[in-house]
């Protein structure tokens, strides 16, 4: 069957609404989440939460939302020296990154995501990578996740299609496709439930949702909000 997916659900808003994307084409969809010691991994407290407001609140989706897995890759943590990994400020690196890139995550993602979809008849994996409004991470980019789809195809002898549904819009259109996918009740679940946040900061709710909201994460989160808002309003004054 062609019509299963499996999204990279992390609990933020991005994947958030790529699940709602993958509900909306897919008769069947599962989520998978990585454990890797993230500074914030108030998310993945906040996966369970949107999965059963989901269930309960969207009944479209509800029947087709099957299982769902959390990987332990913690041992990724470990060998990683970064501000989302260890106890250290944000800033740049000396190659231009800033230093919350962990490098090798999402070449990992997939291929332990793969790893499932073949095992389980998925032949969707659906990521919320984006290279037109993010942090210049070179693992969020088309032609790494074109390349990593031949590799892991190659591997499995497959036919898996990697989808990422917002790499080529930012992040005022993220909101809009939220709106467009479940209405107002769906950017309320976003902005109550989901977090983005690097250094996991609940303990502050803005218009957009929680965080801290001076990190990277947030900064890109408000000011998509702020776009969004700016454009709905003057759409209907």
């Amino acid at each position: 069957m062609t019509d299963r997916a499996l999204v990279l659900f992390s609990g933020g808003q991005d994947s958030t609404v790529c699940l709602a994307w993958a509900l909306q084409r897919f008769d069947h969809v599962e989520t998978v989440g990585f454990d890797y010691g993230q500074r914030h991994r108030v998310e993945l407290a906040c996966r369970p939460t949107l999965r059963d407001r989901i269930v309960s609140g969207f009944p479209a989706w509800s029947a087709k939302l099957g299982d769902d897995h959390l990987i332990d890759l913690t041992v990724l943590g470990a060998i990683s020296d970064t501000a989302l990994t260890q106890d250290a400020a944000i800033a740049f690196s000396a190659n231009g990154l800033p230093n919350t890139f962990v490098p090798g995550r999402n070449l990992l993602f997939f291929q332990f995501a793969a790893a499932i979809a073949y095992r389980r008849d998925l032949k969707h994996l659906v990521g919320g990578m984006c290279e037109t409004d993010y942090s210049g991470y070179p693992d969020c980019r088309d032609d790494t996740l074109k390349a990593l789809q031949v590799a892991i195809n190659l591997g499995l002898n497959s036919r898996l299609a990697i989808q990422t549904p917002l790499m080529w819009i930012d992040k005022a259109a993220t909101w809009q496709l939220g709106q467009d996918l479940g209405g107002a009740r769906f950017e309320q679940l976003i902005i109550d439930e989901t977090h983005s946040c690097y250094l996991g900061d609940r303990s502050q709710k803005h218009a957009w949702g929680f965080g801290c909201g001076t990190c990277p994460a947030c900064e890109l989160r408000a000011n998509g909000f702020t776009k969004y808002q700016a454009a709905r309003t003057g759409q209907h004054p």
